[in-house]
């Protein structure tokens, strides 16, 4: 049956396993949490050695995997075979795999927790093997977020780990570290060992342990370029310049995409009100006055042709369709015409 991230962690605190696990899809953070939860919690550690097989799908294949499943535990509840990158198993979709694995799955050994982790891929539904999987196992597909539900996600995090956030430091880290949730959960758990038991992060601590300059950053660039504070931006770009392994120019260029990207819905929307801005934007409320003034500062037909300024910029960047430079070359000759 189809299942949320949520679902199957809040059973698996229960101690309520199932027989079989397919856990598929893009998002492989939320693939890899359930796996680790598992393989932490499934048994005592003692008994690990006798009952838990963990496997790689490249170094796995069909019948062991089975085999395995169909042993018995040895002075356990139960016994775990999982089996990480799933979609590196050779030959998974052959008809004589396909005809094991059904068969498995309509009498599965009660006293096993078989885990799939099949990352970045999903199985088509439509076909047998999808249909009983979604029937007869727990089956949990992890999409890839849009960056609008970043901000919330987060936050939901650090509620995880008994914290807080504020805001500037939410936005800080969905800004420079973008949507990849591993490394953005890494970076959190980093920083929560580095600043102890205090009960909220903020800017300053991101500032500290995620090594972002304070002042240099594209964070402060968007900031400075919603004002149009032509000296700032500049000072930024010539910061960024001299350090262009430490703030390489796709990133910024992407992030500066979102901000005008931004200021079009935002141009488009009848609706005006804080909370239908916040939602819209995919930011919090306490940071909508800052691109309602931004808005002004750029009008409709500038934000249009800034999104052109950030399109040729990306391309320079890649070196298609123009001659090749420096980054910061192309960065101060975007943040000129963004401007002006």
């Amino acid at each position: 049956m189809a299942v949320t991230y949520q679902d199957i962690l809040s059973n698996l605190k229960n101690n309520q396993y199932a027989p079989v696990y397919f856990l598929q899809g893009e998002e492989s953070f939320f693939i890899d949490e359930v796996i680790k939860h598992i393989e932490k919690h499934a048994m005592d550690e003692s008994l690990r050695s006798f009952n838990q097989v963990v496997v790689y799908g490249k170094d796995a294949n069909i019948p062991d995997i089975l085999n395995h499943a169909k042993g018995f535990p040895m002075m356990a509840e139960r016994k775990v075979i999982i089996i990480k990158e799933a979609q590196e198993i050779a030959g998974f979709n052959k008809e004589e795999n396909e005809k094991m694995l059904l068969g498995y799955l309509e009498n599965p050994q009660p006293s096993t927790v078989l885990v799939f982790g099949y990352k970045y891929k999903t199985l088509d539904k439509r076909k047998k093997l999808g249909k009983v999987i979604d029937k007869k196992a727990v089956l949990m597909t992890a999409t890839k977020f849009y960056d609008n539900q970043i901000p919330t996600w987060v936050e939901s995090f650090v509620k995880s780990r008994n914290r807080q956030i504020d805001q500037k430091a939410l936005q800080l880290i969905v800004e420079n570290i973008g949507n990849n949730l591993t490394r953005i959960a890494n970076e959190i758990d980093k920083m929560l060992i580095n600043i102890g038991d205090e009960p909220k992060i903020t800017a300053e601590h991101v500032y500290k342990n995620i090594g972002i300059s304070k002042e240099y950053n594209v964070f402060e660039l968007q900031k400075a370029l919603s004002f149009r504070n032509v000296m700032k931006a500049n000072e930024i770009i010539h910061y960024f310049k001299s350090d262009p392994k430490s703030n390489p120019i796709i990133p910024v260029i992407a992030n500066l995409f979102s901000f005008f990207n931004k200021l079009l819905l935002l141009h488009h929307s009848k609706d005006k009100s804080e909370k239908h801005l916040a939602s819209l934007l995919g930011v919090h409320p306490f940071f909508v006055k800052e691109y309602t003034m931004a808005a002004k500062n750029y009008p409709l037909a500038k934000v249009v042709a800034n999104v052109k300024h950030l399109k040729i910029a990306d391309m320079k960047s890649k070196g298609i369709d123009y001659p090749s430079q420096p980054e910061g070359e192309i960065l101060k000759e975007l943040i000129f015409n963004l401007i002006h």
